[in-house]
């Protein structure tokens, strides 16, 4: 073992507050733009109805695990919140472009433009948490 410690001061501590705070806002919108759209008329398509209702659940448990999780489990918590966050972010692109599990969706749909910025937004936010959080010294 080699005894490095994560660093840690008041200024770092800040941040991941923050950044904890703000990736758990992003995740609760990602559900709230899900179930809104899932009540809208997207229970009714096939796969995509379904999957929207799970992303709602997801979201809301991503943002209650980023929350509530003890600080050497952050960093777990915001890379599953990040790869929730790209994954959602990928589908909206996919279905958008070629299309996806016969779905194609179109930019002028609603919600579409938040959507898409509030899961970039997420990813990046998360990503910048995951590296905060897993720092260490004597590198």
């Amino acid at each position: 073992m080699s005894g490095r410690t994560a660093t840690r001061t008041p200024r770092t501590g800040v941040a991941i507050a923050l950044l904890r705070l703000a990736g758990a806002a992003l995740l609760a919108a990602i559900a709230v733009i899900h179930g809104y759209l899932w009540q809208q008329g997207y229970s009714g398509i096939d796969v995509i109805g379904p999957a929207f209702l799970v992303q709602a659940v997801l979201g809301v448990g991503g943002a209650l695990l980023l929350l509530g999780a003890p600080p050497r489990l952050v960093p777990w918590a915001a890379t599953l919140g990040a790869l929730f966050a790209a994954g959602s972010l990928a589908a909206l692109v996919v279905s958008t472009t070629v299309g996806l599990f016969g779905f194609v969706e179109t930019t002028a749909a609603t919600l579409w433009w938040e959507s898409f910025w509030v899961e970039a937004a997420a990813a990046v936010v998360l990503v910048a948490l995951v590296v905060l959080t897993t720092r260490r010294t004597g590198r």
